[in-house]
């Protein structure tokens, strides 16, 4: 017994060489065939990539285009400011010059439509707003030109009867975005159009007779600039694709929705022949593609290069979510302005609204904001914008007589957005801003800039009899 253990121990210790060679021929195969599945996965991989290669990511070029770019303003009736106060292009003007420019396309992002005195309040003040009407109906029947609508999802309280007219006369397509079916919730409250892919218009102002004669708004015209109209273009078909029956979110978006221009790498363009860096910004993050800065980030991104002020007007101020249930605190802005006036003493400026729909919550943050200002060691200062209703029928139209501004200015940048400032514009709701930087140039220049005219802009409102302190006491 001793013997046969002793010698099955010494054959696994010392196997024989024919027992050596099989295992060597088992372990030569083993080999073999692992070589050839290699060689062959390589082979079948760089077919591949020959057939389907990557998507090339967009590099980032200069625009050669002869942009130039309008502030437009609408100046609610029978509002007035102090003699050689500055004025701006109207938004009527801006829209009929884009109308008119139309030989193509016409596509509008839209929240909503009330042109017309019959879809709101039957009023002399309406005519702006049908006469827009009547030229997009003209120009997408008898003018040829393809009119395409992305629109938020119509409801009771806004049933989009101009939409339905345009569509059944055949002036135009519309796609409907349900942000409750995408997102669980918000909704569409960018405010832009792109014409013939050279001209476009983004702003506060909605598709509503009352953004061009009852309610005080601000945006841009920007005209002859291929090179930004395309890259706006391109949120346009992120909203196309979604307002078709059954879309989802993509995991990725497909490069063609990709952009080579954001924050980190701003386009370099002349507006009105003088150099400027922009970049065009997106709400929510889900629908921002490779390469898109999100709104949320890009205007973060224009406080922080302040050096010395920092000055906003906006409709609503609300560091929170807004309209989540139950409400959740979201300080994501709120913080920076006050880190921003804290650490690095800027000049923070805020011009909210003031109507007969702000918000108790609102004027809580506001005066908690403005507060840090009172004994003058930081140099916050916050006001609050009335828009008086000086006639009986001006305070029967519902929802008017309120500055609906969204842009903000320091000596670095202009912004200029379609949301409010409230964590659900920025998490939930689909908007969009453009993003302008002549800081550089207009040293050089003795052309005005954007930024020039948004601060004058700011600086008659702030001053004048419309705007008074949120606090008591200070200026």
């Amino acid at each position: 017994m001793t013997r046969d253990i002793d010698k099955r121990d010494t054959e696994e210790l010392f196997p024989s060489p024919a027992r050596n060679k099989r295992g060597n021929c088992v372990l030569c195969s083993v080999l073999t065939v692992f070589l050839v599945a290699s060689i062959a996965s390589l082979v079948f991989l760089i077919i591949w990539i020959i057939a389907f290669p990557a998507p090339a990511t967009p590099k980032p070029v200069p625009c050669d285009d002869p942009c130039t770019i309008v502030l437009a303003e609408s100046m609610p009736w029978n509002l007035t400011f102090q003699a050689k106060s500055p004025y701006y292009q109207s938004t009527f003007s801006v829209w009929k010059r884009l109308i008119s420019s139309a030989r193509d396309t016409v596509d509008i992002s839209s929240m909503y439509w009330t042109l017309r005195g019959e879809d709101v309040f039957n009023d002399t003040s309406a005519q702006e707003g049908e006469e827009i009407f009547r030229d997009l109906m003209a120009a997408g029947t008898t003018g040829n030109v393809s009119i395409r609508i992305a629109l938020n999802k119509p409801s009771e309280d806004a049933p989009d009867q101009d939409t339905k007219e345009l569509v059944a006369k055949g002036a135009a397509v519309v796609h409907i975005l349900d942000f409750d079916r995408l997102l669980g919730g918000g909704i569409l409250h960018t405010k832009f159009w792109v014409v013939d892919n050279q001209h476009f218009y983004l702003g506060s102002a909605n598709m509503d007779y009352r953004s061009l004669t009852q309610v005080k708004e601000v945006g841009v015209g920007v005209f002859n600039c291929s090179c930004l109209a395309k890259d706006l273009k391109k949120l346009f078909q992120v909203y196309w694709y979604l307002g078709t029956n059954d879309s989802t979110i993509p995991p990725k978006w497909p490069s063609q929705y990709s952009t080579a221009y954001n924050m980190d790498s701003p386009m370099q363009v002349k507006l009105n022949g003088t150099d400027a860096d922009v970049f065009i910004g997106s709400s929510p993050p889900e629908f921002c593609p490779e390469g898109r800065t999100s709104d949320i980030d890009g205007l973060i991104h224009v406080i922080n290069s302040a050096q010395k002020y920092v000055y906003i007007a906006v409709m609503d101020y609300v560091p929170e979510m807004k309209y989540s249930h139950p409400k959740l605190y979201w300080d994501i802005i709120d913080a920076k302005l006050r880190e921003v006036a804290f650490n690095r003493k800027i000049n923070v400026s805020l011009l909210g609204s003031y109507w007969n729909h702000t918000s108790q919550d609102m004027l809580v943050f506001l005066k908690s904001l403005a507060e840090l200002g009172v004994d003058g060691r930081f140099n916050i200062h916050v006001k609050l914008f009335r828009v008086p209703a000086y006639t009986p029928i001006e305070h029967r139209i519902p929802f008017s007589r309120v500055s609906h501004n969204k842009y903000m200015v320091t000596d670095n940048a202009a912004y200029v957005g379609t949301s409010n400032w409230s964590g659900s514009y920025f998490v939930k709701t689909g908007g969009a801003s453009l993003v302008v930087n002549q800081t550089m140039a207009q040293e050089h220049s003795s052309n005005v800039t954007l930024q020039q005219q948004l601060k004058a802009l700011f600086e008659r409102d702030w001053n004048s009899e419309h705007a008074t302190p949120i606090l008591s006491g200070q200026d």
